[in-house]
C-alpha cells in the first residue's frame, strides 16, 4: 500500500514540474522551447506562442496526473502499465498538437 502511495505521489510531483513549466513559458518574454537541445524558431507573435505553449504544458501536466490514478487504486502492476502506456500516447499527442497547432500558426515565414 505504502508503495503505490509514494509512486502516486512522485507521479504527481512531475505533473506539477510541467504544470510550473506551462506557466513560466506563459510569462516568458522570449520565445520558449519546446524540444530539448533545440533552439526555439523566431515567432511572429511571442507572446501567444508562449501562451500556447504554456497552455499545452499545463495541460499535459493535468493529464498526466490523472493518468496517475491507476497506480494508486490498482494492486498489481497492471495501473502501473496502464499509467505508463498513457504517458506515452500523451506526449505523442502534445507533440503532434505543438507541430502542427502551434509552430504552423506562429512560426515566421
Amino acid at each position: 500500500m505504502e508503495d503505490r502511495i509514494v509512486g502516486f505521489l512522485l507521479w504527481i510531483a512531475v505533473g506539477l514540474l510541467f504544470i510550473g513549466l506551462g506557466v513560466a513559458a506563459h510569462f516568458a518574454k522570449k520565445e520558449v522551447g519546446f524540444w530539448s537541445n533545440v533552439r526555439p524558431l523566431p515567432m511572429e507573435d511571442v507572446k501567444g506562442y508562449n501562451r500556447a505553449v504554456g497552455k499545452l504544458f499545463i495541460v499535459y501536466g493535468l493529464v498526466a496526473m490523472v493518468l496517475g490514478l491507476p497506480i494508486l487504486f490498482w494492486q498489481n502492476s497492471g495501473g502501473a502499465v496502464i499509467s505508463i502506456l498513457g504517458i506515452m500516447l500523451e506526449t505523442i499527442v502534445a507533440m503532434a498538437v505543438y507541430t502542427i497547432s502551434i509552430q504552423n500558426k506562429y512560426e515566421k515565414k
